[in-house]
């Protein structure tokens, strides 16, 4: 999170749900009650690849989903290519520009025939590119999985109890949970071994997974491998609807969401008890990537900001009829701002977070340089 202010936004939800919980009143458009992504920064989109090996760019993380409003998910995206803007040193009048059209994506995402309307910027291009010649061989590089069928323990993996083990080798005598993630069925003897699993080990990932549980899990099924996530699943700090109806158990709730956000990534998830916690299983293909921008160039950043916004318009849009997408645009667009067209509720909350996560980030590094 000291890396860069972008990156300190990527990993810091809880203080943009601060804000979000501080405003007072009506303040933000009310939109419908449909699953959102709740933290939909930058990093949370990228390639996707569905069973059939199709390649999409997708939202790809729902630990924060929920049924909730639709303006918290453009809010968060705002900020994140705000950030991303000044973290590459672009003027202020292109990160104006940025947040106009962010929003002429979005809505361009709930109009018939909207495939062909939105320009896919540079960067999207080479990330979906680059997803799609990818295979099994080189996400087993990138993992250090060696050709003895092993997670090499290190600084990202480290060694499981017998405890973690068994409950491991519980999970995956279920058949259902492989043909689930897999989108295939055991072949064979209906009494033999549906899956085996050749290695796990703990898995040090970033923010999200702090202090949870996270596995990584080596299998073979029907005769091909598969690198597995296990994922404990915890209360999101998004803000919900009341009154709306939705899963108590927190991995359904992560299932569910992605289901209805990024089907892509949805049909391969399933939600199960592990070791009394609630976990959501998922099946790693070479094609799912997180979209890197670390740098935005000038002629590419209204582009990328129009694009990004029409994948989430996307998400949201395959939840409304058309009614109540036409009811939704109508409350997104009212009381435009006189110069830019920017609705002043979009304009205020963005410039409002960027100067509350400047002040933190530098706070943040004093510590970090402290501590060091």
């Amino acid at each position: 999170m000291a890396r860069s202010p972008h990156a300190y936004v990527r990993g810091n939800t809880a203080q943009y749900y601060d804000w979000l919980h501080s405003l007072a009143g009506q303040r933000l458009p009310r939109g419908p009650a449909i699953w959102i992504c709740g933290d939909c920064h930058v990093g949370n989109l990228g390639p996707v690849a569905d069973f059939d090996g199709k390649v999409q760019l997708e939202l790809r993380d729902f630990d924060q989903t929920t049924i909730g409003n639709p303006t918290h998910d453009l809010i968060r995206l705002g900020l994140s290519l705000a950030t991303a803007a000044r973290g590459s040193s672009l003027p202020g009048v292109v990160t104006a520009h940025m947040l106009q059209h962010m929003l002429l994506g979005y809505q361009r995402a709930f109009y018939p025939g909207h495939d062909g309307l939105v320009a896919k910027p540079g960067v999207v291009k080479s990330a979906l590119r680059h997803a799609q010649q990818r295979s099994w061989r080189m996400l087993a590089r990138e993992r250090a999985i060696d050709v003895r069928q092993t997670i090499p323990l290190g600084k990202n993996f480290w060694p499981l109890s017998e405890t973690e083990r068994a409950a491991i080798a519980e999970l995956f005598a279920d058949p259902l949970v492989m043909e689930h993630i897999t989108g295939s069925r055991a072949v064979g003897d209906a009494e033999a071994p549906q899956a085996t699993v050749l290695d796990a080990a703990y898995w040090v990932k970033g923010c999200s997974s702090l202090g949870l549980l996270r596995y990584a899990v080596l299998v073979d099924f029907n005769g091909a491998h598969c690198l597995v996530d296990i994922k404990e699943a915890v209360a999101a700090t998004s803000p919900r609807y009341r009154r709306i109806s939705m899963p108590r158990d927190n991995a359904r709730r992560v299932v569910e969401g992605a289901s209805h956000l990024s089907p892509s990534l949805g049909q391969r998830m399933v939600a199960r008890r592990f070791m009394e916690r609630g976990v959501f299983v998922r099946q790693l293909m070479p094609q799912d990537l997180k979209l890197e921008i670390e740098h935005l160039e000038i002629h590419d950043a209204v582009r990328t900001a129009s694009y990004l916004a029409y994948v989430v318009g996307r998400a949201h849009a395959a939840q409304m009829d058309s009614g109540v997408r036409a009811h939704w645009l109508q409350e997104l667009m009212a009381n435009p701002g006189k110069i830019t067209g920017t609705p002043e509720w979009l304009w205020q909350s963005v410039v409002q977070l960027v100067a509350s996560h400047e002040a933190g980030y530098l706070e943040h590094c004093r510590q970090y340089a402290m501590s060091g």
